[in-house]
């Protein structure tokens, strides 16, 4: 049997090529693997998948029973398909704190890393494999390293994963600065998605003191085009909610080159969220919170309500 990998829900860069990463490295050692999707990628994935020479992996709604398989880049149920305990996981790679909630048919292999990226997870399983990959998969990493570092501005960013992504540009031909650039342009152009679906373009589920809760960030370099939506978009976060089954939409526009972000308050629940978890005064229907850039260090950990 084929073994799928995949990533999480709502895909961003590291969810679509870590999974190809990972392809490429099981039939690079006889395991016959195919990189899946769990949704519609964001643009920056698809400008990188279009630029290392990729075609995006095929969308998956679920698993089979029994369908063999790698999760990377998570672990949390709430983020895989619907049928997950029910398929025959075979690993876990991931970069993220332990959700809980998963079941395997079997003992399994989980790489759980405090680094910045799971493609550098990735690199250092492959051990001396990794002198092997092709030009196309080696963008791919450094692709994924630049975007969940936002090009080494994000907290989460290790020695390790600056090093490598160095090493990788040097022997790629590429200027990390310019490249980085051209992804984040990629990642702003989201003229084209509806509110709802920039609710959902990257945005993962967390309770929280008896609320749930989609927490969603936006990274971009040109934050007026995102916040020039607001009326727009707090208008649609009770239906995105409702639709969701969570109590609540938060949104983060995070202003890349500021390395700050912006919260949308449309209710008293976000102001007091933003006011208990950041140690924010809330005076109209969004708040500035500087140094805010990480989801996964900054917060899902500090959200209070």
């Amino acid at each position: 049997m084929t073994t799928l990998v995949f990533g999480h829900k709502s895909p961003d860069t590291d969810s679509t090529g870590s999974p190809l990463i990972w392809e490429w490295f099981l039939n690079h050692t006889d395991i016959d693997a195919k990189a899946a999707l769990l949704g519609e990628p964001n643009t920056e994935a698809k400008f990188v998948a279009e630029r290392w020479g990729f075609e995006l992996p095929e969308i998956i709604a679920d698993v089979d029973d029994n369908q063999s398989c790698v999760i990377v880049d998570t672990n949390n149920p709430a983020e895989l398909p619907a049928n997950i305990n029910n398929a025959d996981v075979l690993a876990i790679i991931d970069h993220h704190k332990l959700a809980g909630g998963l079941e395997t048919k079997n003992p399994i292999n989980i790489t759980v890393r405090p680094l910045a990226c799971t493609a550098t997870i990735m690199h250092q399983m492959m051990g001396d494999h990794a002198s092997h990959m092709p030009q196309g998969i080696k963008g791919l990493m450094l692709s994924c390293i630049l975007s969940d570092t936002l090009a080494f501005r994000s907290p989460t960013t290790t020695e390790v994963d600056k090093d490598l992504a160095e090493a990788l540009a040097k022997d790629l031909g590429v200027d990390i600065d310019t490249y980085a650039g051209e992804m984040f342009a990629a990642k702003s152009d989201v003229s084209a998605f509806s509110d709802a679906e920039l609710l959902r373009m990257d945005s993962k589920e967390y309770a929280v003191d008896g609320k749930k809760f989609r927490v969603s960030v936006l990274e971009t370099t040109a934050p007026d085009i995102v916040l020039d939506r607001k009326a727009s978009l707090m208008e649609t976060m009770p239906k995105v909610a409702e639709e969701d089954g969570v109590d609540q939409v938060l949104l983060f526009v995070v202003d890349i080159l500021k390395e700050e972000a912006t919260m949308l308050i449309p209710n008293d629940l976000t102001k007091t969220v933003a006011e208990k978890s950041f140690d924010a005064k809330v005076e109209s229907d969004s708040v500035v919170l500087p140094g805010i850039m990480s989801r996964k260090k900054q917060i899902i950990p500090a959200l209070k309500v």
